[in-house]
């Protein structure tokens, strides 16, 4: 920690000491973002004879940003930990300082940057390329992009990255659970109160090519994700929508054929209330061909996206789960309601599986497949926004879900006639945010 407070220190230091060579700016901030949740339900049905999770958990962050005309580079380093994890005389965190960001910008040309290293990734509306900022610990990528704008209204984002376990003289496996190799392209364009974007995205994931021997031959499937996304903002009404296409094979080098769709619409006819209605469409697989490698897999994923900003904020679906499986439909209707420095958000969901649930059934020697209705639940959030000042940000949510039988055959394969469905599945959460800058200085040249 010493060592981390003494580095940014001396870079602040040299860079105000490079004042009168060059045209520049510099920035200290920090984060500190402690999180109170209660979990009796969080990402799936509370089982019965269990006790509720109580914790508060912790992020410290501290950012380093410099700019001149020629380049800007960006350093963030943060701790992430839960209240108590360690001894009070503890000699060593739990997690430890990590880098979250550590990138430079080189600018070539008025319309051309290269931007390199550890960053953050986002595009559009967090689905597909996302920070997880509600995750402590966010998302980062080691990558490159180069930038291209075409005026200002016009930029084309070429990207890539390539995954390695460590430095080697040999092929060495990969064995974590992220990309190998990705390539993207993203291109973004407005046009008076209508935007455009476009991504093409392929996927890299490692695999064993001969699963049924001792020695791993390692290869690399590749998906391909493809799609545009539009919106519109004008005064009284906002409009978005986006489909994507997937294709190419799967982390496990199956045949994959998926779709994405989605449409929102928000009205603000009264000042400080909107109203919407929206609904996502993600394809999946039909559970009884889900472990049929000759079958294509139907299972869309929202692979890098920023997933608890969709589907419920109690994160049953795609935040570490629901990949490979019936997909889902939900059906929402945004409320929002701001007055002074508070903002009120409601926003009611209606889940249902894109494809048919079933469950084997075996009686004798013969198994049978029972079907389930689409139905999953209804899901209510609730949220309250307190900006107590321009850098600190107070804010609670609650949210239930009432899950269907359906729920619980997806959610506990192993335990269908269990009845956690009807068990309260509730979570809550309080948080506050901290958002100082403790230096911000521009030089002339």
């Amino acid at each position: 920690m010493k060592r981390t407070v003494f580095s940014i220190i001396l870079l602040g230091s040299l860079l105000l000491s490079m004042g009168d060579l060059y045209s520049q700016e510099v920035i200290l901030s920090g984060e500190l973002r402690p999180r109170y949740e209660y979990q009796h339900g969080y990402k799936t049905l509370f089982p019965d004879n269990q006790t509720a999770a109580n914790f508060v958990s912790q992020r410290s962050r501290l950012n380093a940003f410099y700019a001149n005309s020629s380049f800007s580079t960006y350093l963030s380093i943060q701790n992430v930990r839960v209240w108590g994890d360690v001894n009070q005389l503890n000699v060593q965190d739990v997690n430890g300082f990590a880098i979250h960001e550590a990138w430079g910008e080189i600018k070539f040309y008025d319309f051309l940057y290269l931007k390199i290293g550890r960053q953050e990734i986002s595009y559009d509306d967090q689905r597909i390329f996302g920070a997880v900022n509600w995750a402590q610990q966010a998302r980062s990528h080691d990558a490159a992009i180069f930038k291209f704008a075409f005026g200002k209204k016009n930029k084309l984002d070429v990207g890539f990255a390539y995954n390695a376990m460590s430095e080697s003289l040999y092929k060495v496996n990969y064995t974590l659970a992220n990309y190998k190799t990705i390539q993207w392209l993203h291109y973004h364009g407005d046009f008076g109160k209508s935007g455009l974007s476009f991504l093409f995205l392929n996927n890299g994931m490692a695999f064993d090519n001969n699963p049924d021997t001792t020695v791993v031959d390692q290869k690399v499937a590749f998906s391909q994700t493809i799609g545009p996304r539009y919106t519109f903002d004008g005064d009284k009404i906002d409009v978005s929508a986006a489909a994507y296409y997937q294709g190419g094979k799967n982390a496990n080098n199956r045949n994959l054929s998926a779709y994405y769709f989605s449409a929102e619409v928000n009205f603000n006819l009264v000042k400080s209330f909107t109203f919407g209605l929206g609904g996502e469409y993600l394809s999946g697989t039909p559970t009884i061909d889900q472990a049929d490698k000759s079958k294509n897999d139907q299972s869309f994923t929202p692979l890098y996206g920023t997933n608890h900003k969709f589907n419920g904020f109690m994160d049953y679906f795609y935040v570490g789960n629901h990949a490979g499986n019936v997909g889902l439909v939900d059906i929402f209707l945004p409320l929002k309601y701001s007055v002074k420095k508070f903002t009120f958000q409601l926003t009611p969901h209606y889940f249902m599986s894109a494809a048919t649930v079933s469950s084997p059934v075996v009686v004798g020697e013969t198994k049978t497949w029972v079907d389930y209705s689409n139905g999953l639940g209804t899901e209510i959030d609730f949220t309250i926004d307190w900006a107590v000042t321009k850098s600190v940000v107070i804010t609670g949510g609650y949210s239930q879900m009432f899950a269907t039988e359906t729920m619980q055959v997806i959610k506990y394969p192993k335990d269908v006639t269990a009845d956690f469905y009807q068990n309260t599945n509730n979570w809550a959460y309080i948080m506050v945010t901290f958002k100082p800058t403790f230096f911000k200085k521009e030089f002339e040249k």
